[in-house]
């Protein structure tokens, strides 16, 4: 598939300032972490895995073709790299998960025939509802 290590050591990281409440200790300190992946510039990947990437991750994707995660989610900086990288890694395999092929199967004689006693029972049943018709 590809090499975890290599395309961690393609990702850049940025620490910037939380948002939200934490009183003072949040304006002295960058624990949020952002994390910036160009897909184009990537040599780990293959051509047809970056394709596959564009498709499925084209709204994640900044018009340059760079993919931006944000963890905010401890007020430790290494936990939220960490958190960043395990989001990311998910994000690239199941981008590039190839979809099992659907097998078509064949709707079962009972099932269609139940189906079609239940639509009779209700046609029957409407047009008891009906006013009778004194002609």
């Amino acid at each position: 598939m590809f090499n975890q290590t290599n395309l961690i050591n393609e990702l850049n990281f940025k620490a910037v300032r939380s948002s939200g409440s934490g009183g003072q200790h949040v304006n002295k300190v960058a624990t949020k972490i952002e994390l910036s992946f160009n897909v184009s510039e990537s040599n780990v990947l293959t051509q047809e895995q970056k394709q596959r990437i564009y498709l499925k991750l084209k709204h994640k994707l900044t018009n340059n073709g760079v993919l931006i995660l944000q963890c905010a989610d401890t007020r430790s900086q290494f936990k939220n790299k960490e958190l960043a990288i395990r989001r990311f890694l998910q994000l690239i395999k199941t981008a590039l998960a190839k979809p099992k092929k659907r097998i078509a199967t064949k709707v079962p004689k009972a099932v269609v025939k139940k189906r079609l006693d239940n639509k009779k029972k209700h046609a029957f049943k409407k047009a008891n509802r009906q006013k009778p018709n004194l002609d």
